[in-house]
């Protein structure tokens, strides 16, 4: 048994040390996805022929197709333009998210999507 401890031994305080890490890694981790929630993103296609603004919790906030790519005879152009846009609008968004995890756990060597 261990003395001087209480009986914790030295691995009962390594063990609140790592659940105080765990705590102010949560707490960071919410405060993170509060700020990247918070966020709004402006992403454009067909050289701003199509722009979309989207936030942090990817919801398409507006779309706005210039007058000049609306052509009756060509509208698979303007699809093309709108998904292109919105495909670009998730993955910057995703970026961010990413980006803002790895500073969070940079050099832990936790696998992706633990978190």
């Amino acid at each position: 048994m261990a003395k001087g401890m209480g009986g914790m031994g030295m691995g009962g305080m390594n063990m609140n040390n790592l659940m105080k890490q765990a705590q102010k890694m949560q707490k960071q981790m919410a405060d993170m996805q509060v700020e990247l929630e918070s966020k709004s993103y402006d992403i454009s296609s067909g050289g701003g022929a199509v722009k979309i603004t989207i936030n942090g919790k990817k919801e398409i906030k507006d779309i706005f197709i210039s007058p000049d790519v609306v052509d009756p005879d060509d509208v698979e152009m303007l699809q093309d333009l709108v998904l292109t846009a919105v495909n670009e609008a998730i993955r910057q968004v995703e970026e961010a998210a990413a980006s803002n995890m790895s500073k969070l756990t940079g050099g832990m060597g936790l696998p992706g999507g633990m978190f």
